[in-house]
């Protein structure tokens, strides 16, 4: 088997394990970011945007049956982020859009679609105020992932060819 398949789900079981034991205790007035957004991204652009797509669909719903959300809730907006994010994946631009600040943009358009789809499926209530939810469930999250995301440009991690 190819380790170019493997890799991105041995990349998800650790960053989700991080992401469920570590990541909380970081939390900014219940605010936490989406690392499993962030290497989504990441093979989204370093791949192209069917991989993206399908690894968002297979992110999602192991998020799903992991943490226990409605079930289909993370399904879709990963596969939507994922989706969008392989459009920054053009073959001469793939570097560039990975180790440089495009990248935190990047994280920060998907993680905007992913929270707002996300909270629209799993936090939707009839009392609820619409811009409330879009600004505390959408907005604050998608704006610490993004910032959290520059940390992975200068990572020593990323560094290979494509």
């Amino acid at each position: 088997m190819k380790w170019e398949l493997i890799t991105p789900f041995i990349t998800f079981f650790a960053v989700l394990l991080v992401q469920l034991t570590v990541i909380p205790l970081i939390a900014i007035a219940g605010v936490i970011p989406d690392l499993v957004l962030i290497s989504l991204v990441y093979y989204s652009i370093s791949r192209d945007q069917f991989y993206g797509t399908v690894l968002g669909a297979s992110y999602g719903i192991f998020l799903d049956l992991i943490t226990g959300s409605l079930l289909g809730s993370s399904m879709l907006s990963k596969t939507i982020a994922g989706f969008t994010a392989g459009y920054f994946s053009t073959e001469t631009k793939k570097e560039i859009n990975i180790s440089t600040y495009i990248f935190s943009l990047t994280v920060f358009i998907c993680a905007l679609i992913d929270s707002i789809i996300f909270s629209f499926f799993s936090a939707f209530d009839v009392q609820t105020n619409i811009i409330k939810l879009l600004f505390e469930q959408g907005l604050l999250p998608s704006l610490y992932t993004a910032m959290v995301s520059v940390l992975f440009i200068f990572s020593p991690f990323r560094r290979r060819k494509f």
